[in-house]
């Protein structure tokens, strides 16, 4: 009787290993709890955050039969936090000021959103000459930026593993849920076409609430943008495809 169920199970990589063969690990593990799930026949919406997660949530989707609604990741929703705060850091403004969004895969390839990023409804170019932190916006932007995909590589090596952000990230989307509070979350989500993509999860902004993914916002991205999402887009499916050959 659940309305939402979080799986957080995955192998971790053993010394050696290779990406591919902890795929094969992770999916079978995902598989089988998805068996079970379907098997009470639960009407919950199912939320993945085992790693790596886009590609999980396509085989919990596949594997699952639901609608895509209710099969989402816990996607970009830390990276896109992380990108907000260093933002708000660097502009002298209170995080809750900030609207940025990290696109595509929770992984090296991720995108950040440079044309959906506002301060205080100001779009960041018109913004950035008022603020008057920086002399060089666009390195700092790369800073930024490096800065958000490195976080897990740092927290990893002086703790051993990240737990607390994707703890606060998996609570934010549970209660965005639970409460129907239709939230706009950078969920990793199933398009069927959406930004140009087709038949692979990944995340962009959807509106969250009862019942999962309520609906996706698209907008039209930078040029350079939209090449980086599709790049991110095809590594994410090169996965799928290595998984279905093995």
């Amino acid at each position: 009787d659940a309305q939402v169920i979080v799986i957080t199970a995955g192998a971790k990589q053993a010394p050696g290993e290779s990406r591919l063969n902890l795929l094969q690990k992770n999916a079978a593990i995902i598989e089988e709890i998805v068996d079970e799930i379907v098997a009470q026949k639960s009407q919950a919406v199912l939320l993945i955050a085992s790693n790596p997660v886009d590609i999980l949530t396509q085989v919990a989707l596949k594997r699952s039969g639901w609608t895509k609604n209710r099969v989402i990741g816990s996607g970009t929703v830390l990276d896109s936090a992380r990108f907000r705060y260093l933002i708000s850091q660097h502009c002298n403004v209170d995080v809750g000021n900030v609207h940025a969004y990290i696109l595509g895969e929770h992984g090296d390839s991720e995108v950040a959103a440079w044309s959906m990023t506002h301060v205080a409804g100001v779009p960041m170019d018109n913004y950035c000459p008022q603020c008057g932190n920086c002399r060089d916006w666009h390195g700092e932007r790369d800073r930024v930026v490096r800065e958000v995909k490195d976080s897990a590589y740092h927290i990893i090596n002086y703790k051993g593993s990240t737990y607390f952000g994707i703890g606060m990230s998996l609570a934010r989307i549970v209660g965005t849920i639970l409460q129907d509070q239709n939230s706009v979350l950078t969920v990793s989500t199933y398009l069927e076409g959406e930004y140009g993509l087709h038949d692979v999860c990944l995340s962009i902004p959807c509106v969250v609430g009862q019942g999962g993914v309520k609906r996706i916002v698209q907008t039209e991205l930078y040029p350079e943008e939209q090449s980086a999402l599709e790049r991110s887009a095809q590594i994410l499916k090169d996965g799928i495809t290595s998984l279905k050959q093995v």
